[in-house]
């Protein structure tokens, strides 16, 4: 993993202390994983794909080109499985992951504020298929944060063919943040508060991540209801057992609001759906349809309300 073009960007906007911060942590990334091995076997079996052109405006985050070994280059992919973000083409071979993330990007990309010449956070970014989108708009940098080893090293896959200095992945979680940052023009979290067991303390920690006016793109489970209403599962929820609390849109917009958000505004409730988040043979465990009730899709299989997001914008005061 090669870091210099991010360091030098970090030291030359002042942020020398986060910069010595990652050399000390970077010792211990990725390699502890029993996997690792296998992933980088994968990772460094990637046959090469001449005449590059990349394309981050489509479903599909494209690398076109040509290549010679298209057995290999599907080999390798799959063996970097389960793939649980995309969908990503390599030259001829479509990973079709098991969220259409594309879609989430579709509902949100109406209501963000432009992303030219800013500096971007997506905080639990999985492999970074949103951060590759970003890239159309032409930020100055985007930086994903994801302790995951497996969605690092499938990251690392499309920047092995591009090599593009602007967007990085870091194998961190947002602990590992500096406290009071106040540095990002735009902060994504996306699929993370309901995992969070303090979900105020994680909306702390993205105030004090933007700058003064920077942009909140926040994305999570609701429940139906207004102001109060939370669903706190007593074990699991869609067969999760890391699902702490699930607010209604209101109720969520309040939290923003007394962690010193302001111009909060809701943007979109959806219904997930198998069309959007299913299994197939990029990701071959159960997902979305195993989670529902057979009789009953309205319910989770623990009887509780079906899963159903909301995407929230608010802005640093």
């Amino acid at each position: 993993m090669v870091y210099t073009d991010l360091f030098n960007h970090l030291l030359n906007a002042g942020l020398s202390q986060w910069v010595e911060q990652l050399e000390q942590q970077r010792k211990n990334w990725l390699v502890h994983h029993g996997d690792y091995s296998r992933w980088s076997e994968a990772l460094n079996g990637l046959p090469p794909i001449d005449k590059i052109q990349a394309y981050f405006d489509r479903p599909e985050v494209t690398i076109e080109g040509v290549c010679e070994d298209k057995d290999a280059l599907f080999q390798s992919l799959k063996s970097l499985m389960p793939w649980r973000k995309g969908p990503f083409r390599f030259a001829d071979v479509l990973v079709d992951s098991e969220w259409r993330s594309d879609l989430k990007w579709e509902r949100l990309l109406p209501h963000l504020s432009p992303l030219e010449n800013r500096r971007v956070l997506d905080i639990g970014c999985g492999n970074g298929y949103h951060c590759w989108r970003m890239l159309s708009g032409s930020p100055q940098i985007v930086i994903g944060i994801e302790p995951s080893v497996l969605f690092n090293l499938q990251f690392q896959a499309m920047q092995r063919y591009l090599h593009i200095p602007e967007i990085c992945l870091l194998p961190i979680g947002i602990e590992q943040m500096p406290p009071e940052m106040a540095w990002f023009d735009t902060v994504f979290s996306m699929g993370i508060l309901y995992h969070r067991r303090s979900p105020i303390d994680h909306l702390l920690q993205l105030n004090d991540l933007l700058a003064s006016g920077g942009e909140l793109c926040l994305e999570t489970l609701v429940i139906d209801g207004g102001r109060g209403d939370i669903l706190l599962p007593k074990n699991r929820y869609a067969r999760m057992k890391n699902v702490w609390f699930i607010p209604s849109a209101l109720e969520l917009g309040s939290w923003l609001e007394r962690c010193g958000f302001i111009n909060i505004r809701i943007s979109d409730i959806s219904t997930t759906t198998i069309n959007e988040q299913r299994t197939t043979e990029w990701m071959e465990f159960e997902s979305l349809s195993d989670s529902l009730d057979k009789q009953n899709t309205r319910l989770t299989v623990e009887g509780l309300p079906a899963p159903k997001r909301a995407l929230l914008f608010a802005s640093k005061a």
